[in-house]
């Protein structure tokens, strides 16, 4: 099976993007690098991607437990990551790590364990950042026209 999907970036200014994800009913997303480069508002994509790994735990998380027939009464995840240099002096996302904190009632907290064993193999963004993902980059000079802006107020 393969799934094909697209992501829309609009470059606003600066390092900013609004991020258009093609989903009805999905506002699009201000991302933006922090100072120095950028002015800081919106995530970076580093920030993004965090939050994707994350979200996808959570979510496979929930499955499992929604599988297993426990109510899941609360889930708190957090995600701590670190930015290093390559050998090249690029920076680079080092290392992620995600914390889950899920409640559920005394009853199920020993049938919690099965999941837990078990629910990342379910997360397509964790495992395929483990994995390191096919990446393809493709510049295409663009001819289109585009007014220009002007750095006057109001021009």
């Amino acid at each position: 099976m393969q799934e094909a999907f697209s992501v829309t970036l609009d470059w606003q200014n600066g390092y900013e993007f609004l991020v258009d994800f093609e989903q009805e009913g999905v506002p699009p997303l201000r991302t933006d690098e922090g100072p120095p480069l950028g002015a800081g508002s919106g995530p970076t994509p580093t920030r993004l991607l965090a939050a994707a790994v994350g979200n996808c735990m959570s979510a496979s998380l929930r499955y499992c437990l929604g599988h297993a027939k426990i109510n899941l009464l609360d889930l708190k995840t957090h995600v701590e990551g670190t930015i290093v240099r390559n050998e090249q002096g690029r920076l680079r996302v080092g290392s992620l790590t995600v914390h889950l904190e899920p409640m559920v009632a005394p009853e199920d907290r020993d049938r919690v364990a099965e999941c837990i064993e078990g629910f990342e193999d379910f997360c397509t963004v964790g495992q395929s950042v483990r994995q390191g993902i096919d990446l393809e980059v493709e510049v295409t000079p663009g001819s289109r026209v585009v007014a220009a802006q002007s750095d006057a107020a109001g021009g």
